[in-house]
């Protein structure tokens, strides 16, 4: 952190989100020196959900929170059941609205909350702590980890516990706070910045993205609709009335939609290609171009 030219709080509000904003800019550099590690985390964890497995985060705090907010998006993101991305937080439930006091040194109950869950090889353990060092988190990835899950540490600063816990170390170390010991600061941008990039690109893995179209959205209100119908239209090509009615045939599937539409096979059989392609597109485009395909 640069140091200021005078306290904090004798300064104005356009000073403070300018000192704020200068802070904010050296975040991205870090997140790149780290981009090899979660890379290699990525095709790891890509590789076990392709065999069946679940990603999980744990965490306590601002750390926790982030971890359960990437995990609630998956879902109607990507089209993932919510059983395959999992969030674990120090204090349970509760403790996502409100702080609850210790929670985040409770190593038993971090080692209790993954065994819960039953980790085996195809699973990965993700364990995020601003601090490297946070009992619960330790714990959870430890736990992991012995169960013969797939672990990675997500830390801002070098050398932690964490990281040492880990198969994957990802080291993100954003240096001292604006206000000091706020790791929901630099801290929080930094791990928000890396989950973007870990979820999204194991779900880009997995054949869930198509293009660069979210075509594993979930249609749960008039906006998304929209958007479906759109992401169909362009990529059949089709005129957005016959790209409503290819959706509304596929019961709101944007991939049975553009398959159906670029193919002219029924929704059920474009529904079988998918499940035999794991739920990609593309792969399910190449397997209807197969015409010694039996379905």
């Amino acid at each position: 952190m640069s140091e200021p030219t005078r306290p904090l709080d004798e300064q104005n509000a356009l000073e403070i989100v300018s000192a704020m904003q200068r802070e904010d800019a050296s975040v991205s550099a870090v997140v790149a020196q780290a981009l090899p590690a979660v890379a290699e985390a990525v095709e790891a964890i890509a590789s076990r959900m392709r065999a069946g497995g679940r990603l999980i985060y744990a965490g306590a705090g601002t750390s926790g929170r982030l971890g359960a907010l990437d995990a609630a998006e998956c879902p109607p993101t990507f089209g993932v059941s919510p059983e395959r991305v999992r969030a674990l937080i120090a204090g349970g439930p509760r403790a996502l609205l409100e702080a609850v006091e210790g929670a985040e040194d409770d190593a038993e109950a971090g080692n209790a909350d993954v065994l819960a869950l039953q980790p085996g090889a195809h699973d990965s353990v993700v364990g995020l702590a601003a601090s490297g060092r946070t009992p619960y988190t330790l714990a959870a990835v430890q736990a992991g980890r012995a169960c013969g899950a797939f672990t990675v540490a997500i830390a801002c600063v070098a050398h932690a516990p964490l990281l040492q816990a880990a198969h994957v170390a990802i080291a993100l170390p954003v240096g001292a706070e604006i206000v000091r010991g706020s790791t929901r600061l630099k801290a929080g941008t930094a791990q928000k910045l890396v989950l973007n990039m870990l979820s999204t690109a194991v779900m880009i893995r997995l054949g869930f993205v198509y293009d660069h179209s979210m075509v594993g959205v979930q249609i749960r209100n008039a906006k998304l609709r929209r958007r479906a119908v759109e992401m169909v239209a362009e990529l059949v090509p089709a005129p957005v009335e016959q790209a409503d009615a290819l959706l509304e045939g596929a019961g709101g599937d944007v991939r049975v939609a553009v398959l159906a539409g670029r193919t002219g096979l029924a929704p059920a059989v474009c529904t079988r290609l998918l499940v035999l392609s794991a739920g990609s597109l593309r792969a399910a485009l190449r397997l209807a171009q197969d015409q010694s395909l039996v379905l």
